[in-house]
């Protein structure tokens, strides 16, 4: 990373998720890509989980054996760097609070990446309220991120962007009425396509296309452990 402009300055090494995804297994596999890159200095490592102080506190999408793990702890040992771990969705907002579309001074500004579910930053002010994991909330009798995730999209084949547009302007709604935002920024991968479903969104906060997209979690795990 080039944190003085948020960029890549190599190519993203990509390699399959160990199966089945242990915590132990995980840790090797960051071990790996730490290795790959010659890296022997403190990193970052954005989880889809609530983290506090460095434990695991939740597992809606990976293996349910993180629960009560110390990440921080069992990092360190097998990596042998130092290492903070925080959020995925809060390390996507700090990119985009740093360098993107959450940068302006605004009062209230929600970060949303959606995925495999929905994962969300909020920042007052710039200060962010970690772990908010909005994807959560019910809708429709349902988890938000059952509802209107980009997996919801890319598993039914029969579904338009303008569908699952409505789905998501439902949740801004839903969203809107909670919490009083000043823009939602839109990241994840389909972000890439926003304006193939934007104009079914009708909120009155802002609602832009996350700046860095999908790297925007790569970019804030860096971020995050700069100060280390």
């Amino acid at each position: 990373m080039d944190l003085d402009v948020g960029g890549l300055v190599t190519d993203r090494y990509r390699i399959p998720t160990p199966d089945p995804s242990s915590p132990e297994a995980v840790a090797r596999t960051v071990k790996e890509i730490l290795d790959h890159f010659e890296w022997r200095e403190a990193f970052g490592c954005a989880m889809p989980s609530v983290v506090r102080r460095g434990v695991v506190r939740s597992a809606a999408n990976i293996d349910k054996r993180w629960i009560g793990v110390d990440a921080v702890e069992l990092l360190t040992q097998v990596t042998g760097r130092a290492v903070t771990v925080l959020n995925d969705a809060d390390a996507a907002g700090l990119a985009e609070l740093q360098y993107g579309e959450a940068r302006d001074e605004r009062d209230l500004v929600i970060v949303l990446t959606f995925g495999t579910g929905i994962g969300s930053a909020m920042f007052v002010e710039g200060v962010l309220v970690p772990n908010t994991e909005l994807g959560h909330l019910e809708l429709n009798g349902m988890e938000a991120e059952h509802y209107a995730a980009a997996r919801v999209f890319d598993d039914d084949e029969a579904m338009t962007y303008t569908e699952w547009g409505d789905r998501v302007n439902r949740y801004l709604n839903h969203l809107e009425m909670l919490f009083s935002p000043d823009r939602f920024v839109i990241g994840g991968g389909i972000s890439k396509q926003f304006d193939e479903f934007a104009g079914r969104l009708r909120v009155s906060a802002d609602v832009v296309p996350a700046q860095l997209r999908n790297r925007a979690g790569i970019v804030g795990a860096a971020l995050a452990s700069r100060g280390l």
